[in-house]
């Protein structure tokens, strides 16, 4: 039976009432419940790709179910409208990382939406609060310690994206053949016990071009963040956590949910630190390898 998400994700998103209205469903997999929960005053996520194969939705299930913050941040990417108009792709586990979102909201946490490229067709519903979720185009966040950071997807500075739409379809494809091949590695290593690793990651870290990328795309973000008069920037889109001052602008990228599993998160006293997720469930259980999208 189609679910109420599925239909809505079939006819394009049109109805996006009926995406927030989701809450009222129940899990497949009910939540955890430990009390053991990591607290952090606020969470950034990003670059989650539901509707994808690659999206590691059951490490973000088991990360929701340990971590709490006051405020989340949602940067963008996180369902993947490009690989959805092409193909209908949609598991439980993307049902079940929905519903904790939404519960996430009804409980009281402050939930903030900026949407990516990938996810684009929420844009014009900016401004807008559905079920408790607050769309913005971008934000303004202020620290425990009174530092105030730009919070936006990042896009608006990929030169590929914004005047070579067809390239990055392109790129796109491509990226998507890397991840098919990302699943078969991380299967090979399952079976032998081994630990989760990112063949995708790892080609990105040794392609020279990829490499002087991504180290512009933070340089123009920071600048552009110190021309705004603010003291940091967080944002997502290139699918690398890094943390680092750059031209005295502090540069935070909370990485995805395809290839890093990685969270920025701040603490109460407003240190800022990047999560690894199967890190962490490797110290908490370390006889446990995580469950990789397969």
């Amino acid at each position: 039976m189609r679910s109420s998400f599925e239909s809505t994700t079939g006819t394009h998103l049109a109805e996006v009432t009926d995406l927030f209205d989701f809450a009222e469903s129940r899990p497949q997999r009910p939540e955890v419940a430990t009390g053991e929960r990591q607290r952090y005053r606020t969470v950034w996520i990003s670059d989650v790709h539901l509707g994808t194969r690659g999206c590691n939705a059951d490490l973000l299930i088991d990360f929701l179910d340990h971590v709490d913050s006051r405020t989340m941040y949602l940067v963008g990417d996180i369902i993947d409208g490009w690989q959805l108009k092409k193909r209908f792709f949609w598991p439980a586990a993307h049902n079940d990382v929905i519903w904790r979102l939404m519960k996430r909201a009804r409980r009281g946490t402050k939930m903030v939406y900026i949407p990516g490229n990938h996810d684009e067709m929420f844009r014009q519903f900016a401004g807008l609060d559905f079920g408790g979720i607050q769309i913005r185009r971008k934000a303004i966040h202020e620290t425990a310690d009174g530092r105030r950071l730009l919070v936006l997807h990042g896009d608006e500075f990929d030169a590929i994206t914004l005047s070579h739409r067809w390239l990055a379809h392109v790129g796109d494809a491509a990226y998507t053949l890397l991840m098919g091949l990302n699943r078969w590695v991380s299967a090979i290593r399952r079976r032998f016990g081994m630990p989760y690793w990112s063949l995708s990651k790892h080609a990105k870290a040794k392609v020279k071009n990829a490499v002087a990328f991504i180290s512009r795309f933070e340089e123009i973000v920071a600048e552009a963040a110190g021309a705004r008069g603010v003291d940091g920037v967080v944002c997502g889109h290139i699918h690398t956590a890094e943390m680092r001052e750059i031209a005295g602008i502090a540069y935070y990228n909370d990485g995805d949910w395809v290839e890093g599993c990685t969270a920025l998160v701040e603490h109460f006293d407003g240190r800022m630190e990047i999560v690894h997720w199967a890190d962490e469930i490797a110290k908490r259980n370390p006889d446990a390898t995580p469950a990789l999208a397969a």
